[in-house]
């Protein structure tokens, strides 16, 4: 019969409680490994990454936007009268002089008025003329009687002194003398009234006339305002220019104050930029500008800025102060760039394809070999069209990708190949 071995069951159990520490020891030294090993660069290829190196210097701060080309001066063509589309004898695009004739109207009633008006002016013209010169005749009728009393007063005049001549040497009686002297006193007074009389007849043809010169011209006036009513039924072009639009068919009605076409001077264009509103609060009167009008870059200069904005962007308007390529014409499309500012001694970089003036973002910078490339913190400062002003994280010299990196969100490192 065999015999248990003393201590057997002990020894079992310690090897198993040391396996299993042993064990746990090493799981706990894998995970400790696996967490503790760095995640394998992501491989990408370098050819397709946009890559800008960090630069330190004078930064020019710009914004751009497009616009179109319009005339600086424009003229639209109202309609003064009612009136029914006879004719439209220009097309938009021809030239035109002021008294180039772009289409005709018609309006019975204006005709009518024109005519009445006419024949009102002559009718007061007629009564004017007969009323001048029957005050006239009225006039001379009273200075002849004037003239008549005045002689007589001037005979009695040489009879009183004759008289008195006489009376001296006793030749006649003081009677006849004081007869003489009241004579002359009498025509005197009334060489005094005639004038006070004509005088006043004077005046009052003066003031009758004014009166019925009154109505010549007020009817004069309506004939004029009658005459241009009609007159406006053949729409002038009134200024030297290109037509651009006869916004009308024939057979149309319109009315007063009605646009009836539209003539611009080419030769004198300016450029409305539409802006965007976050870049336009920097934009001042008075800056330069550059326009592209795909045939050539004209220097240019900030003349108006609109003080509301439309879908986003704010119009600017450049006067352009260089010589116009050929082919520029209104309406034509543009890209214009206005310079803001210039820092002197910043650092800069290209601009990436995300982020925001003043925002803090995150750029893969490479390393010294080029073989890799570390996700680092960048503070962005002030921008421009295709640069931005870096105020954290990087310094003269660093090399960054500045192309779109969100696929690689998931990584911090990236492996050039």
């Amino acid at each position: 019969m065999d015999k248990p071995r003393v201590g057997y069951a002990e020894q079992v159990r310690r090897k198993r409680i040391l396996y299993g520490v042993l064990a746990g020891i090493a799981v706990i030294l894998v995970t400790w490994g696996f967490f503790s090993l760095e995640r394998a660069a992501k491989p990408v290829e370098a050819s397709s990454l946009w890559i800008e190196e960090v630069q330190r210097g004078e930064m020019l701060r710009e914004v751009r936007g497009p616009g179109t080309l319009v005339p600086e001066s424009i003229r639209w063509i109202p309609a003064l009268t009612d009136g029914r589309v006879e004719d439209i004898l220009v097309k938009p695009g021809a030239e035109v002089t002021p008294e180039t004739v772009i289409l005709e109207l018609s309006n019975p009633g204006v005709e009518q008025a024109s005519q009445d008006a006419r024949l009102a002016l002559s009718a007061a013209q007629a009564d004017y003329e007969d009323l001048k010169v029957q005050l006239e005749s009225s006039l001379l009728a009273q200075q002849a009687s004037a003239a008549a009393v005045e002689a007589d007063f001037q005979g009695a005049l040489l009879d009183a002194e004759s008289s008195e001549e006489l009376a001296k040497d006793g030749l006649i009686s003081d009677v006849e003398l004081r007869k003489a002297r009241i004579r002359a006193e009498q025509l005197k007074n009334r060489h005094e009234i005639e004038k006070n009389r004509l005088a006043k007849a004077e005046e009052g043809l003066e003031a009758q006339l004014g009166a019925q010169r009154a109505r010549l011209q007020q009817a004069r006036a309506l004939y004029d305002l009658r005459q241009r009513e009609l007159d406006s039924l053949r729409v002038r072009a009134t200024i030297e220019g290109v037509l651009q639009q006869v916004p009308l068919e024939e057979g149309q009605q319109v009315t007063p104050g009605t646009n009836l076409a539209r003539v611009a001077q080419p030769d004198e264009l300016k450029a409305e930029l539409r802006i965007a509103e976050t870049q336009a609060k920097d934009i001042v009167v008075g800056q330069l500008a550059k326009v592209d009008t795909r045939n050539g870059v004209v220097e240019g200069r900030v003349s108006r800025i609109d003080p509301a904005s439309q879908d986003g962007t704010v119009t600017v308007d450049v006067e352009l102060v260089g010589d116009l390529p050929r082919g520029a014409r209104p309406q034509l499309n543009v890209d214009g760039v206005i310079e803001i500012e210039r820092l002197d001694d910043v650092l800069y970089v290209g601009r990436p394809a995300y982020g925001q003036a003043n925002s803090r973002i995150s750029l893969f910078r490479l390393t010294s070999d080029g073989n890799e490339a570390n996700r680092v913190p960048v503070q962005l400062g002030r921008s421009s069209v295709n640069t931005f002003e870096i105020l954290e994280g990087l310094q003269q010299g660093d090399r960054v990708i500045l192309s779109d990196t969100s696929q690689h969100d998931d990584t911090d490192k990236l492996r050039l190949r």
